[in-house]
């Protein structure tokens, strides 16, 4: 079951938050923006560990999340928040969409994951993990300690069955692009200003894509915003549910 932060003291106009996090990440991902949003909504942070295709992972999210809810998806958790957008749109009343793109895998992406889940199932995790991390945030916080055990923590807390199930499933995800005028709900897209995972102009083509999305672009950042600049990520997020419910 997905683990629960309630708040019975928020606002009832605003509803339930569900959080997914992205490949290989754990609760951990959002530890700075939880209390934040837990004064505003019941939090909840969606297991992403299981099945290892997007419309799976995605029903089963939905068969334990509140009947109407707002997503919060970073990378992995936008993907599988345009699946669930398209098995239940009318359960999300609002989507973040955080250092995420609508593209599907290109073949070199394809063929690296192959590469990293042999190397995981050869006992490798840490040193992919290691690879990942250089990959995810800029040059500048590749010494940042505290973040490279972060990263590694919540790796070893996702672990290797779960990490290949995952990168299963994000390599035969479907093409977003052209559901996005299809959605109809307030959203809101966060990426980093230096991520070269899913980049500003993918984020760029996300908010063109949806009507009415809002793009906030996060300075000194790369692909894990929460975590490289938490309380900017934060600030936007509250501002952004406060605004909707104003």
């Amino acid at each position: 079951m997905p683990k629960q932060y309630h708040s019975w003291s928020s606002h009832l106009s605003f509803p339930p938050i569900v959080l997914i996090p992205g490949l290989l990440g754990s609760p951990r991902l959002y530890a700075e923006q939880i209390p934040a949003l837990w004064q505003l909504a019941p939090v909840t942070i969606a297991s992403h560990r299981e099945g290892d295709s997007m419309a799976t992972i995605a029903g089963q999210i939905l068969a334990s999340a509140p009947p109407r809810f707002t997503i919060i998806g970073l990378s992995m958790g936008g993907y599988l928040a345009f699946e669930i957008v398209r098995q239940a749109a009318s359960r999300v009343t609002g989507l973040a969409l955080l250092d995420t793109t609508a593209r599907p895998d290109t073949v070199e992406q394809t063929r690296r994951r192959h590469e990293q889940i042999a190397q995981v199932q050869s006992g490798q995790l840490a040193e992919v993990t290691d690879a990942l991390f250089r990959r995810w945030v800029p040059a500048a916080r590749h010494t940042d300690q505290h973040l490279h055990r972060l990263v590694r923590q919540m790796a070893e807390e996702t672990g290797p069955d779960a990490f290949v199930r995952q990168q299963t499933a994000i390599m035969n995800r479907l093409d977003s692009r052209p559901r996005l005028n299809a959605i109809d709900c307030p959203t809101l897209v966060i990426v980093g200003a230096s991520d070269t995972q899913t980049t500003p102009e993918h984020a760029a083509e996300i908010t063109h894509g949806i009507p009415g999305a809002k793009l906030v672009v996060v300075p000194d950042c790369g692909h894990l915003s929460t975590i490289e600049q938490p309380a900017v990520v934060t600030a936007a997020l509250v501002t952004w549910l406060r605004q909707r419910h104003s």
